[in-house]
């Protein structure tokens, strides 16, 4: 699909559970009411304890962590980024950045434009890392969650500055995850992603998306675009989850650029081939690296790849998503045309 560019629980589990089978629909759900008598909730009405236990854990969520969120201006845009650290770094998306090395960050507490610069930029997971140049003494941290235990279904909320909105809050829940998506022919294709229907808008990239814990599971990265429409897809966004932010942004901070990039590679270029229908059948290969991956296997210029494990390959942008959902050092099966003749080989991936 195209795409556009530690605080505990606030709330015990059974609450969270009970909350949210209620916004679901479920019957027999019911909780202990702080107040003081019996409540008499109208018939048919969810019981009001709950709701408002449930909206004060949103309020607290957003209490905790908004202060964590900042704006990032740039010479002619603006986006939203994170506080990562005390010394003053901030993570954001590398597309937020572009080609700057200065940058205007306001923090959520309305104090005055503090000057950034940047640190160092990824682009092939469009992460960047920026570093306050007089950071003030009371940073607020986000804290990073563990992004392998998100749950489809799970409630989120997205904070950040959409539109020049500034401190701006959507809520709705994680859609899937293990997603691969591209940004474009050409450009970033991102594995592993968090699919949310929390809203995504320009200037949320680079923000937090946070679970009721107060925790960043991810960075509001792209939203889906509707091919018919041409516009934004409703509910359809993208989110870098937090455990690659980590993994990538402490090598930046550490060695201001990528050592390991746990990103699957195949060696070699590509480009798209047309079918009899003048569709894309598939990514032929232009140049094998020597002693690359594929030339390993025996791959060679002019063979067409159709699939890469289970995943069909098309063109040049299926082949890119195909190898997000893989890691370096594992060999997947690649099948392949030769003079019109389909083959399968195994490949052992390399590092991109």
């Amino acid at each position: 699909m195209p795409v556009m560019p530690t605080s505990p629980p606030l709330r015990p589990a059974a609450l969270a559970l009970c909350a949210t089978a209620l916004l679901a629909g479920a019957a027999g759900c019911t909780a202990e009411s702080d107040a003081s008598g019996p409540s008499h909730p109208q018939h048919g009405a969810p019981e009001p304890t709950v709701v408002g236990d449930l909206e004060r854990a949103y309020q607290d969520v957003v209490n905790d962590v908004l202060p964590s969120v900042v704006q990032i201006t740039a010479e002619d845009q603006q986006g939203s980024g994170i506080v990562y650290d005390d010394e003053g770094h901030i993570v954001t998306n590398a597309h937020v950045v572009t080609e700057e090395d200065t940058f205007e960050v306001t923090l959520a507490t309305d104090q005055g434009p503090l000057e950034a610069t940047l640190v160092s930029a990824y682009p092939e997971q469009d992460l960047a890392v920026l570093a306050l140049t007089d950071p003030p003494e009371r940073l607020r941290p986000a804290t990073f969650g563990d992004s392998s235990k998100v749950r489809v279904g799970q409630i989120v909320l997205a904070m950040g500055n959409p539109l020049g909105l500034s401190s701006s809050v959507t809520q709705g829940i994680v859609s899937a995850v293990g997603r691969a998506v591209s940004e474009g022919e050409g450009e970033a294709t991102l594995g592993n992603m968090v699919q949310t229907s929390a809203a995504i808008n320009p200037g949320n990239s680079g923000g937090a998306l946070v679970n009721l814990s107060g925790q960043v599971v991810g960075i509001p990265t792209l939203a889906a675009r509707d091919p018919g429409m041409g516009g934004a897809a409703p509910g359809i966004g993208f989110a870098i989850p937090a455990s690659t932010v980590t993994f990538l942004a402490d090598q930046l901070i550490a060695h201001g650029r990528i050592v390991d990039s746990g990103r699957a590679a195949l060696g070699v270029s590509v480009r798209t081939v047309l079918g009899d229908g003048f569709e894309p059948a598939g990514a032929a290969i232009v140049e094998a690296t020597d002693g690359g991956p594929a030339d390993r296997a025996g791959l060679r210029a002019g063979d067409v790849l159709v699939e890469l494990g289970d995943e069909e390959v098309t063109d040049v942008v299926s082949l890119s998503e195909a190898l997000a959902t893989h890691q370096p050092d594992r060999k997947v099966a690649v099948t392949y045309l030769r003079n019109d003749e389909r083959r399968t080989t195994d490949v052992e991936l390399g590092e991109a």
